[in-house]
C-alpha cells in the first residue's frame, strides 16, 4: 500500500529526480521566470519557496546550506541581496504559477512558474490590460468614440490610486475581479510600480483606440484597383475583408507577427519549431 509517500517521483531514482529540481531552482532564480510542465512547476515552487526563505535569514548557516543545494555560484549574491530586499516584508509567496497550453506530442500540461514582482511580472502586465480597457469601457459609456479617440483616456494613474482604497463592493470603474487583482499585485510594491501599470494601461488604451483606424486602413488598402485586379485574377491572397479583433486584455495589436502572450512572457517567447510531420500530414 502507497501509505504515508510524499511528492511526485517523476518516473526518475530520487538522484536523478533531486538534481532536476535544483536544476530547476537554479534556472528560476537565474532568469526569475521558466517555462516547464505544470507537476514540475509546482514542485520547484515548493523548493524555491524555502530557498528563498534561507536569503532572507542571511547568516553563515542558510548561506551553506543555499550553497549546497544551488548549482551556480553566480545566483548566490543575487539570492542574499535581490530576492532577500524584494521580499522582505512578505511573509511568503514568492512563486506564481499561471497554466499555459498542453505540450505538442504528449499533450502534458505546460505552465509559466516566475517570481513574484519580477521585472517582468506576468500578472503585472495581464492586469493594467484589463485596467487600461476597463478604463476606456467606463469613457464610453460617457461619451462618443469619435471624442474618445480624439481626447484619449486620462490620468489613468490616477484611477489606480483611487482603486486601491476600494472594497471588493464598492461600486468604481473597475469590474471586482480586476480591483482584487490590481490589490494583490500592488500590496507589497512601492510608488514606482503605480506609476509603471499607469503607463502600461495608458498604453494599452492607446493600442486599442489606435485598433479600429489601422483595420480601416487595411480594409481600404485591400479594397483597392491593384487588389481588385488580383482577385480577378483568382489569387488566393486576395483579402475580401478583415474580421474585426476583439478587444480584450491580452489581445496582439494589428502589426505584431506574435502573439501577445509570448510578447508578455519576453526571452520565453522564441518561435515555435517546425515540425515536419505536422506540415506533411
Amino acid at each position: 500500500m502507497k501509505h504515508g509517500v510524499a511528492f511526485r517521483k517523476f518516473s526518475r531514482t530520487s538522484s536523478h529526480r533531486n538534481l532536476m529540481l535544483r536544476n530547476l531552482v537554479t534556472s528560476l532564480f537565474e532568469h526569475e521566470q521558466i517555462r516547464t510542465t505544470l507537476a514540475k512547476a509546482k514542485d520547484t515552487a515548493r523548493l524555491a519557496e524555502k530557498i528563498i526563505t534561507l536569503g532572507k535569514k542571511n547568516n553563515e548557516t542558510s548561506y551553506r546550506q543555499a550553497q549546497a543545494f544551488i548549482l551556480k555560484p553566480p545566483v548566490l549574491p543575487k539570492l542574499f541581496t535581490t530576492f532577500a530586499e524584494r521580499y522582505a516584508n512578505r511573509p511568503g509567496g514568492y512563486t506564481r504559477i499561471h497554466r499555459l497550453d498542453n505540450r505538442s506530442g504528449d499533450n502534458a500540461p505546460i505552465a509559466l512558474l516566475e517570481l513574484v514582482d519580477n521585472p517582468r511580472d506576468f500578472k503585472l502586465e495581464m492586469t493594467a490590460r484589463a485596467v487600461g480597457r476597463e478604463l476606456l469601457n467606463e469613457k464610453l459609456r460617457w461619451d462618443s468614440p469619435r471624442g474618445v479617440v480624439n481626447s484619449g483616456v486620462q490620468h489613468a494613474e490616477a484611477a489606480v490610486a483611487k482603486e486601491l482604497n476600494l472594497g471588493g463592493f464598492d461600486s468604481s470603474e473597475l469590474r471586482p475581479t480586476t480591483r482584487r487583482n490590481l490589490q494583490k499585485v500592488m500590496k507589497y510594491r512601492g510608488r514606482e510600480a503605480l506609476t509603471e501599470i499607469g503607463v502600461k494601461a495608458s498604453s494599452y488604451i492607446e493600442t486599442i483606440l489606435a485598433k479600429p483606424v489601422a483595420e480601416a486602413k487595411m480594409q481600404l488598402r485591400a479594397d483597392s484597383k491593384e487588389k481588385e485586379k488580383a482577385r480577378k485574377r483568382g489569387n488566393p491572397n486576395f483579402v475580401g475583408s478583415f474580421p474585426v479583433l476583439p478587444a480584450r486584455a491580452g489581445v496582439a495589436s494589428p502589426g505584431e507577427t506574435r502573439p501577445a502572450m509570448r510578447l508578455v512572457q519576453g526571452a520565453l517567447g522564441r518561435p515555435a519549431r517546425w515540425r515536419g510531420r505536422h506540415a506533411l500530414a
